[in-house]
């Protein structure tokens, strides 16, 4: 039996408005969250058509315990990265998305 595929607009729930490198307000669109070790991720994408190429993004919650709201910045580390994105397309694929996040 072949596993249903759902395409990745299926999976944008919220949208999420940050600062670029020039200060400037890009919307993202949240594809999925996870945590790992006590610090929450967020992958995110510029486009909100499914059908469009977007770009990908790794946010990472820095937030101090008594901040109230979450304050997210990208993840730099390519190390970090990398190993962030591997476990988002497991994720993304056991929830039967067809995405690839990783560069084969």
């Amino acid at each position: 039996m072949e596993e249903e595929k759902r395409e990745p607009e299926a999976f944008r729930a919220a949208s999420l408005v940050v600062r670029d490198e020039n200060s400037e307000e890009v919307t993202l669109y949240i594809l999925e969250e996870t945590r790992l070790n006590g610090c929450s991720y967020i992958l995110a994408v510029d486009s909100e058509e499914a059908d469009e190429d977007g770009a990908c993004y790794l946010l990472k919650d820095v937030s101090g315990a008594d901040d109230a709201e979450a304050v997210y910045e990208f993840v730099e580390n390519e190390e970090e990265a990398g190993y962030m994105l591997e476990i988002f397309q497991t994720i993304l694929e056991d929830e039967g998305a067809d995405i690839d996040l990783l560069d084969e």
